[in-house]
């Protein structure tokens, strides 16, 4: 009997962690969370629009002079270029990609629905073959955790500043996936990006 022993060499393509598979099971779970969950999120977000509304909390009106009487960063979520902005475009360019048809949906809220669909639908051929793919991970984890935390009134994690050796001041969470300096392209995956010197705050 042969067994699979090969070993964990290869760099997952969207973490940078040692994985058999171009993009560790991990990262691709976390994707299909994603997409399983913005739909809901999507709809969930309408009650963030409410006056006043946190999470679960109830709704509040709004004090007199108030510029915005809802939650602008739901609203920005729920319009074109939010949530469809994200998960429309990967779609959009997947079908280019393969040849496939576009429909023509007039609605967000349906361009979203379909959009994730042929993004769950599609996930292992996105893992597998999809150059960007570490651009899509993190484009649905950003937009998810942004959705998410608005629904739930959950705080977003906090970010930190690490000092890239090339002197770049680069920020991550204590959830970050991986990390690219702008200035000298180095890539770093979760735990070398946790393990890199936490940059010297500067004076107010």
């Amino acid at each position: 009997m042969i067994y699979d022993v090969a070993p964990e060499t290869v760099p997952c393509a969207v973490c940078d962690r040692a994985a058999r598979e171009r993009v560790h099971r991990g990262c691709r779970d976390r994707m299909a969370d994603d997409l399983r969950d913005l739909p809901q999120l999507y709809r969930q977000l309408a009650v963030a629009l409410l006056p006043g509304r946190r999470g679960d909390g109830p709704a509040v009106s709004s004090t007199p002079g108030s510029s915005m009487p809802s939650n602008e960063d739901a609203l920005d979520l729920r319009s074109r270029g939010g949530i469809e902005g994200v998960v429309g475009g990967w779609a959009r360019d997947l079908c280019d990609r393969e040849n496939w048809d576009v429909p023509a949906y007039q609605s967000v809220q349906a361009i979203v629905d379909w959009a994730c669909t042929v993004l769950l639908t599609n996930l292992g051929v996105i893992c597998d073959e999809h150059p960007a793919v570490k651009e899509i991970a993190q484009e649905l984890g950003k937009v998810t955790a942004q959705a998410r935390g608005l629904v739930t009134g959950e705080k977003q994690p906090r970010k930190i500043g690490v000092c890239c050796p090339c002197g770049r001041t680069l920020k991550i969470t204590i959830d970050t996936a991986g990390v690219r300096c702008p200035s000298c392209s180095a890539q770093y995956g979760h735990s070398e990006a946790l393990r890199l010197p936490l940059a010297e705050r500067r004076a107010a």
